[in-house]
C-alpha cells in the first residue's frame, strides 16, 4: 500500500495589521454582519475588502500576532516528524486554511491534520468556522483526508498553564 505524504496547517486567528485603515476593517465588519444576517453568500465587495485586508503588508511590528505565531509555528514544525508544514489564518491575514491546503496538494499531500492555535471551547473560530471549512475542503477533495485535532484535552492545557504560572511564580 502506498503511503500517503502526511501534511499538517497551524491554523491562527488572524489580526489586523496596526497600519491598515480602520474604515477598511469596519466597512469589512459591516458587510460580513449584513450577510450573516441575510444568510447570503459573500458579495463581490465584501470579498475584496477581505482579500485586500489579508494581502496587506506584514512586518512583526505592523502584525506582531502573525510574528508570534510564526515563532510557534517554527518550534511546531520540527515536532511533527517529516509532515508538510503550512500556517493559515482564520481571518484577516494571509494564507487562507484553504489557500494552505491547495499548497499542501501541490506537494502532494493526501492526509492533512488541521489544528487550531485556540485552545478553549465555546470559540466560534475553532467550534464553527474552521470545522465549516474543513467540511468544504473535504467535499472538493474526496481523495484527501481530513482530520482536526481539536477540542484540546483541556487536561492537557491546564497542566501546561500550570506549568507557566509555576515558572513565573518560582514553585
Amino acid at each position: 500500500m502506498q503511503e500517503h505524504k502526511r501534511g499538517t496547517i497551524l491554523v491562527g486567528h488572524g489580526g489586523i495589521p496596526k497600519d491598515c485603515p480602520y474604515e477598511l476593517v469596519m466597512k469589512l465588519k459591516r458587510l460580513e454582519a449584513q450577510r450573516r444576517a441575510t444568510g447570503g453568500a459573500p458579495a463581490a465587495e465584501e470579498v475584496e475588502l477581505d482579500r485586500r485586508i489579508r494581502r496587506w503588508p506584514r512586518t512583526g511590528s505592523n502584525d506582531p500576532y502573525k510574528a508570534g505565531l510564526e515563532a510557534l509555528a517554527a518550534r511546531l514544525e520540527p515536532l511533527l516528524e517529516g509532515s508538510l508544514f503550512r500556517v493559515a489564518y482564520n481571518e484577516y491575514c494571509a494564507p487562507t486554511l484553504e489557500e494552505a491546503v491547495d499548497e499542501l496538494l501541490k506537494e502532494g499531500a493526501r492526509q492533512i491534520t488541521v489544528i487550531s492555535s485556540m485552545l478553549t471551547p465555546g470559540g466560534s473560530h475553532a467550534e464553527i468556522e474552521i470545522p465549516e471549512t474543513i467540511d468544504r475542503l473535504r467535499r472538493a477533495h474526496p481523495d484527501v483526508v481530513f482530520h482536526y485535532a481539536w477540542p484540546f484535552d483541556l487536561d492537557v492545557v491546564a497542566g501546561m498553564l500550570a506549568t507557566q504560572v509555576k515558572g513565573f511564580a518560582g514553585t
